[in-house]
């Protein structure tokens, strides 16, 4: 079968490759460009922790080294600290507000050197062919497959299954099949330096609102400070609507009044690496499947106010879609699931900006009567924490709670800690040759999990339990599945009772959590997730095979 064409070489088509190679999937990635990447400390990412873990998967580089999670993260107003973070440990708000878990600390990396690992992975995947200086200039689809052209030195015609639109914002690909791209333009703009110096707490992000010293030009009511490696840090300044031009001049003089601000001294030497101005869009395609191309990443969609990051919901984009791609390419079309990658990635991003779009006008709108009601500095506060961070409405990674995959009513499905449709948690499990791992180290291999909670197995070697109790009949009802799964046993769960039984998608996302072994149940679910009706008479057979533990079909 003909390779995937992967139209774009930016984070998001890179690792839709790399997460193809991984399922046994070919791909021909056209790149526009030379086929490496102009370094710009100015363009950098925040990558939350779920993301970092699948790009580090992926390429088996160890980015937290060419990166920097934070320690902490602050935000002022004026001269007034409004919240203090610090990861990886219950912190305390000021002011007596109640502590929260703060998590794992997000991932701070320029844009350069993160696409430079994907591409160092992708020089060592021999399913990946990337195609430099290839501009395309035309697709054509037909039932069987589909056909791009390119211009340049290589402009030729390539042969694929399937074509994946990662060309960014000014796709060629969503102008070639006539996509609408509606939206807002310019929802936030902001001058960007890179620099390296000395400043306090060298390791912790801060957000500074209404910073007492404003004395330059328009005002710059909002400052973010993003420490990298070496002691380099990101500095962007909210600017006010309008097109003013960010002159040199202007830009120096704020750099030197914010170190000076923030160290409360004479401005600290240091040493100006990168510029750069960062308009931020709010755009949405009405669609993201035509037949076979599909649309990824900046070119189905634009997002980042607020401190929100654009680049993790491409990210998982390619997660998505790579293991429905994979599917189809292997065993022939499924069009329900792959129609399912528009139906669930385009509902959370679209939630993902009606909330920002909701909150901007409180945040961004000056005066108003939410500036006379108690409290709203501070409930403006966690509002822009929480895109910042990853979190709440504005940042933390949807659910498909209403998926088109999602199992019909299961008698014995049970409530856990995570909805069906969420990225499950990661604990450590067993795997089926009796390694501990992780259970986010399974994921992205193309097969459904099927996760035992057994509280005590892990004191034990697998051999002493693997043929007790109930495991040889879920070993057997696994086996039964209509798609290959592998089966893992982890000592607990958040919210499972001993004995829950979790399906878990190639992606990581909670299918359904059922109590104890329900062969016809867990045979639905999984007929359900790969876009096939449920037939009661192939449930009846899988619980029938199951119950006996024979006829167990090769995989």
């Amino acid at each position: 079968m003909d390779p995937v064409i992967i139209v774009g070489a930016g984070p998001v088509g890179l690792t839709l490759a790399l997460a193809l190679a991984r399922q046994e999937v070919p791909s021909v990635v056209l790149d526009e460009g030379p086929g490496r990447d102009e370094p710009r400390l100015a363009r950098t990412v925040v990558l939350r922790e779920d993301t970092a873990a699948l790009l580090e998967r992926l390429t088996g580089a160890p980015l937290a080294e060419a990166g920097l999670h934070w320690a902490g993260w602050r935000s002022l107003r004026r001269k007034q600290v409004m919240r203090e973070v610090t990861f990886g440990v219950t912190g305390t708000g000021t002011e007596g507000e109640p502590g929260v878990d703060a998590g794992p600390a997000p991932l701070h990396i320029a844009q350069h050197v993160l696409t430079g690992a994907l591409r160092a992975a992708l020089a060592r995947e021999r399913l990946v062919r990337i195609a430099v200086k290839s501009r395309l200039d035309g697709v054509e689809q037909e039932p069987s497959g589909v056909t791009a052209h390119t211009r340049g030195p290589q402009g030729t015609w390539w042969r694929g299954s399937y074509l994946v639109g990662c060309d960014g914002p000014r796709s060629t690909v969503r102008k070639l099949q006539d996509i609408r791209f509606p939206g807002r333009t310019a929802v936030e703009r902001h001058a960007v330096a890179a620099l390296r110096t000395e400043l306090p707490r060298p390791d912790e992000a801060l957000l500074h609102r209404m910073p007492s010293w404003r004395t330059s030009g328009p005002s710059a009511g909002e400052i973010t400070g993003r420490p990298l490696p070496q002691g380099v840090w990101r500095l962007d300044w909210l600017l006010p609507p309008g097109k003013d031009l960010v002159t040199p001049e202007l830009l120096v003089a704020r750099v030197r009044e914010t170190l000076a601000g923030w160290t409360g001294g004479p401005t600290p030497a240091y040493e100006l690496l990168d510029t750069g101005v960062h308009i931020v869009h709010h755009r949405l395609a009405r669609r993201w499947r035509v037949g076979r191309v599909f649309l990824a990443g900046d070119a189905a969609h634009l997002l980042g106010a607020l401190g929100t990051q654009g680049l993790d919901e491409g990210l998982r984009d390619a997660d998505n879609l790579a293991w429905k791609l994979a599917l189809a390419w292997h065993h022939g079309p499924h069009e329900a699931l792959l129609d399912s990658y528009q139906a669930e990635r385009r509902a959370v991003v679209a939630a993902r900006l009606r909330a920002a779009d909701q909150a901007l006008p409180l945040l961004r709108g000056g005066a108003g009567l939410c500036g006379y009601v108690p409290g709203s500095a501070r409930g403006h506060d966690a509002l822009l924490t929480e895109g910042h961070l990853g979190r709440g409405v504005l940042g933390a990674p949807g659910a498909y709670a209403d998926s088109p995959l999602a199992p019909p009513h299961l008698e014995g499905e049970i409530p856990v800690a995570t909805e069906p449709g969420a990225p499950v948690t990661d604990v450590r499990v067993t795997a089926e040759d009796g390694s501990f791992v992780r259970l986010r180290d399974r994921l992205g291999r193309g097969a459904l999990l099927v996760v035992l909670i057994a509280p005590g197995t892990g004191v034990w070697e697998r051999k002493h339990w693997v043929t007790a109790g109930i495991m040889p009949r879920l070993a057997a009802a696994v086996t039964a599945l209509p798609h290959t799964a592998e089966l893992l046993v982890a000592e607990e769960y958040p919210g499972a009772a001993p004995h829950t039984v979790l399906l878990v998608r190639p992606d990581g996302h909670l299918v359904t959590a059922l109590s104890g072994v329900r062969p016809a149940d867990l045979y639905a679910a999984a007929k359900a997730v790969l876009g096939g009706p449920v037939e009661a008479e192939a449930k009846a057979e899988a619980g029938a095979r199951a119950g006996t533990g024979a006829g167990a079909r090769s995989r």
